[in-house]
């Protein structure tokens, strides 16, 4: 079987017999290893302890007061951020529990990069043992802003930290130990270039052709049935439609901030102008296989998804929007 996205630690968690990624102590020395939490030559005693404690017993207790003792304010905010995440991946049985947990009851001060990270590594085991890279490259978006680009009538999606230069600090210490390098050229993912996906899918340098109607969207569409099987575990069908035409949104999810206020506008019977459509990315009908699942008000109408393109032209997906707003009667991760 073919390896995909070493750098998001998978290979240090275990599983449970139901399929869910179980929290290491490796794992969680990823997290204090991170360069926010090391600490400069300048720190102070307190906080050099502190760290050389973690790293040595990631699941020591860390309480408020041993936090208030570092001299640094700013080390001081770091460490209660990162405390916090990890206190919340410990109490749950599973990542996937604890991110079902944390979506639906309040982000709070979780900084996005690790709620993307958690989307990255449970994508890894929902899609252990895929292999169509196309399918890989287009869950890439799930966790990485993409920017968009209209080329010979092609809407094309790159990763946006690696086409602007942005990635050169490593998100992990895993990126660094695994000798990833922070930039590549970017080249269309194809038929004849496919399989190189395998070898440097942790670049993220890869593109994909997300015009309605092709096959890169139809991959997204499959990524999305994936993670909701996995995540909520309720099976659906995803298909990727072309256009809005004769479309009732009774039910719709936005999949990212534009796209939710594309769907609001929608619900109420607004017009959208060209300017507003042409940022729609992708519309998918959603249906339920199991109708008892489905809340009694939506009943057998297909639910909509909706992605769209800032003005700027990045997509920034927010996963968690699946979790949280299908028409479901339970919520309930694998665990």
């Amino acid at each position: 079987m073919k390896d995909f996205w070493l750098a998001c630690g998978h290979h240090l968690l275990d599983r449970d017999e139901g399929g869910g990624l179980v929290v290491t102590d490796e794992f969680l020395k990823i997290y204090m290893a991170r360069p926010e939490l090391a600490p400069p030559p300048e720190a102070c005693v307190v906080e050099k302890i502190l760290h050389a404690a973690v790293l040595a017993e990631p699941r020591r207790t860390v309480s408020p007061a041993d936090i208030a003792a570092i001299a640094d304010p700013d080390a001081r905010e770091n460490w209660t951020l990162m405390i916090a995440f990890r206190d919340h991946l410990i109490r749950h049985r599973t990542l996937e529990a604890a991110y079902v947990d944390l979506v639906r009851n309040g982000i709070g001060p979780t900084p996005p990069l690790f709620l993307n990270q958690l989307v990255h590594v449970i994508l890894r085991n929902a899609l252990d043992g895929c292999e169509d890279p196309l399918i890989l490259r287009a869950a890439e978006v799930f966790f990485r802003p993409q920017r968009l680009t209209l080329h010979d009538g092609s809407l094309i999606a790159a990763d946006e930290e690696t086409i602007s230069g942005t990635g050169n600090t490593p998100a992990s210490p895993l990126v660094s130990m695994l000798g990833i390098p922070a930039q590549a050229d970017i080249d269309v993912l194809n038929d004849d270039n496919a399989h190189l996906y395998w070898k440097h899918s942790d670049l993220f340098h890869t593109a994909i052709d997300l015009t309605a109607g092709r096959s890169g969207i139809a991959a997204l569409s499959e990524v999305i049935k994936r993670w909701i099987a996995h995540v909520l575990a309720v099976d659906v069908t995803v298909e990727p439609l072309v256009e809005m035409r004769d479309v009732n949104f009774s039910w719709y999810v936005g999949l990212d901030a534009e796209a939710t206020r594309i769907g609001d506008a929608l619900w109420n019977g607004e017009d959208l102008d060209d300017a507003t459509q042409s940022r729609v990315v992708g519309l998918f009908r959603l249906t339920f296989r199991d109708p008892h699942v489905v809340m009694e008000k939506v009943g057998q109408e297909p639910v909509y998804l909706i992605l769209a393109m800032s003005q700027d032209k990045i997509i920034r997906m927010k996963p968690q929007n699946l979790v949280t707003g299908l028409p479901i009667r339970h919520l309930e991760a694998v665990s």
